[in-house]
């Protein structure tokens, strides 16, 4: 694993930094981790405008949809 120094953090920053990791129930360092981690593993691009270019590259897809008849089901939560 590696080590990373971060130097002249702005207190105002650092202050958020503790509360919102407070709020997590976890440290100042592992809220760092938490956030960086998901900061770096972000898709380059969204998942759906990625599907959408790649069937628009060979002319898109038709989907047959059923007529609707009637009115749908209820649902039941029990």
């Amino acid at each position: 694993m590696g080590t990373l120094t971060i130097r002249q953090l702005d207190e105002r920053t650092h202050a958020r930094l503790r509360g919102r990791a407070a709020a997590h129930g976890r440290s100042v360092e592992a809220e760092v981790r938490a956030i960086l981690d998901a900061a770096v593993n972000l898709p380059e691009q969204n998942f759906l405008l990625a599907l959408h270019e790649s069937l628009a590259e060979v002319g898109g897809v038709d989907l047959e949809l059923p007529e609707r008849v009637g009115p749908p089901d209820p649902v039941e939560f029990s």
